[in-house]
């Protein structure tokens, strides 16, 4: 414990010393900072997913520069401190965890979601809904927007349910699709909020799943074009049955690659 004190405490030094010293770190407000805290939060999420564990270790020291950057800059008008936020989430965690830090009895993992957003309306909160950030990307905020419904019992039987619905608005959103109406927009969203519902049901996250997907397409693409490339051929000069070929050659030396 001592070890990680002593990093936390050099960290603050650090952002001290630079606050006041650099022209660019003393420049820089909150504002000035978000789209950059950002793009590190994405660039951990890209680590994680390739699996590559010195990224996501030094993704996380780019992001705790940042939270250490904002408490600074809200210290100097004395609104918080870095310790005023730790403390906060301390006591939010110890009062969201009775059945660690008082005498409640659950019995797995959903029941600890159900308690979390219980309690969140017991701090407060209008809505179960209300934490859900307004500027999340849609794939995320519909997971995030179903896993809160959830929390407080607002959600299907079983899976059987959830899969009868993504029928029911695929139907829907090919009726409107084959007669060009101006409501395909609407129920193709309803088509994907559907399976995004029965992907939880199945413990897969989309957001992960689709992410997987586009690079999958991604690598095969580039195999692709470097195979037309060294055959002395011209993509913009074939046909898409010509390109199909040069595609299925792409997916199966990915699968070859992967059994070796």
């Amino acid at each position: 414990m001592e070890h990680k004190l002593q990093a936390f405490a050099r960290l603050l030094k650090i952002m001290d010393e630079l606050r006041e010293q650099c022209p660019w770190d003393k420049k820089q407000t909150m504002e000035s900072l978000r789209h950059l805290s950002i793009e590190e939060v994405y660039e951990l999420g890209d680590a994680i997913l390739e699996g590559n564990i010195e990224e996501v270790k030094k993704e996380i020291g780019d992001i705790m520069l940042h939270m250490v950057f904002y408490a600074r800059i809200a210290s100097e008008t004395g609104a918080f401190d870095i310790a005023d936020s730790i403390n906060a989430e301390c006591d939010k965690l110890i009062n969201r965890h009775p059945h660690i830090y008082g005498d409640v009895t659950v019995k797995d993992e959903s029941e600890v979601k159900s308690n979390w957003e219980k309690l969140k309306l017991k701090e407060g909160n209008r809505s179960v809904l209300g934490g859900v950030p307004k500027s999340l990307p849609a794939l995320v905020k519909a997971t995030r927007i179903q896993d809160k419904a959830r929390g407080v019992g607002f959600d299907w039987d079983h899976e059987g349910q959830v899969w009868e619905k993504v029928q029911e608005e695929l139907l829907e959103f090919k009726a409107e699709a084959d007669s060009g109406s101006n409501k395909m927009e609407d129920e193709f969203g309803d088509v994907l909020f559907a399976l995004i519902n029965y992907a939880r049901f199945k413990g897969i996250n989309p957001e992960d799943a689709l992410e997987k997907t586009n690079r999958k397409f991604i690598r095969r693409f580039q195999h692709m074009e470097d195979a037309i490339r060294n055959a002395g051929k011209s993509m913009g000069e074939m046909n898409l049955e010509e390109m199909d070929a040069y595609w299925e050659e792409a997916k199966r030396e990915e699968r070859k690659a992967g059994e070796s």
